[in-house]
């Protein structure tokens, strides 16, 4: 793994036990300037996951309750008159930061939920015909409870689309459940770590994804996964070039956190569920036949033929 990643890792581990995986997507997304949405039933580690990473990394942390009153303009900003100047003043909303925690994101209203969109795909806001660019890095990591609907708005496919990642935390074993316990008896993990990475360590690490070689028959491999999305009879809405996008460079993460500087098919594969999952629905019969999105996903990745060199 590569040294700073494991810094990282390691660090965020002191606060949540017994989840690398999840651990290492959420910074596979960070690396790839992309989001996370971390989606589980409460009490499980979402919310310490988002602020520990945030908490790793020497940069701005804003959190943002999801509720139905909150507006846009509490995430992107508003403009004030100044009575002194007689001018409209911008006041820069949560957004502004490097790290937005977006916590139960499902509660808040589509309006607000739009105001996203935009900051999210482009790392800017756009208000009174200015636009205003926002720190880097940049990342939006959204919570949600998948199974309390009451008091909940959709998350429409729009939305859902610009996030790089959908995780899921699951629950501890027994033997990590005793360790929070202990980890846990005086005082939140989350107050015992500092910042081990700079913003700015973050930003080279993302320029060194880039670099990150694909040999043709990987980006075909990329190509042959989602044209079979949108040729599978259980799929209803398949996955958009801008998810072939996110798992060209999920997969590029993957293979620079793993000390490569290529991509290897099993890059691809390990990236799959987690970067697509969340952008295909499923028909009436995949839903039969499948039932979740994450199943029909890692049926379609068995079916597509793996290159070999």
């Amino acid at each position: 793994m590569n040294e700073k990643v494991q810094l990282l890792v390691e660090n965020i581990e002191k606060v949540i036990i017994g989840k690398r995986t999840p651990i290492v997507q959420a910074i596979a997304a960070l690396l790839t300037e992309g989001h996370v949405l971390v989606e589980d039933v409460p009490g499980v580690g979402k919310t310490q996951l988002a602020a520990a990473l945030a908490k790793s990394v020497n940069g701005v942390f804003s959190r943002v309750q999801m509720t139905p009153d909150i507006m846009p303009s509490d995430i992107t900003g508003f403009s004030m008159l100044n009575r002194e100047t007689g001018d409209f003043d911008f006041r820069k909303g949560a957004a502004f930061c490097n790290f937005l925690l977006a916590d139960e994101i499902n509660r808040a209203s589509p309006k607000a939920q739009s105001s996203l969109l935009e900051v999210m795909e482009e790392h800017q806001v756009s208000a009174d015909g200015e636009t205003y660019t926002l720190p880097k890095p940049f990342m939006v990591l959204a919570t949600q409870n998948p199974v309390e609907t009451y008091g909940t708005y959709h998350l429409p496919e729009a939305q859902m689309d610009r996030f790089a990642m959908k995780i899921s935390m699951g629950y501890p074993t027994a033997e990590e459940e005793i360790a929070i316990l202990d980890r846990n008896e005086y005082e939140n993990p989350i107050n015992r770590i500092s910042a081990v990475l700079t913003t700015e360590d973050i930003v080279s690490l993302q320029e060194q994804v880039k670099q990150v070689r694909a040999a043709e028959n990987v980006k075909n491999y990329i190509i042959s996964i989602v044209t079979a999305s949108r040729n599978n009879e259980g799929i209803r809405l398949g996955i958009s070039p801008r998810g072939s996008i996110a798992l060209y460079k999920a997969a590029k993460a993957w293979a620079f956190i793993n000390g490569r500087d290529y991509i290897t098919p099993q890059d691809v594969k390990d990236c799959g569920v987690c970067t697509l999952a969340h952008r295909i629905m499923l028909s009436p019969k995949g839903k039969s036949m499948y039932v979740t999105a994450e199943a029909a996903l890692e049926n379609l990745l068995s079916s597509v033929p793996v290159p070999t060199e």
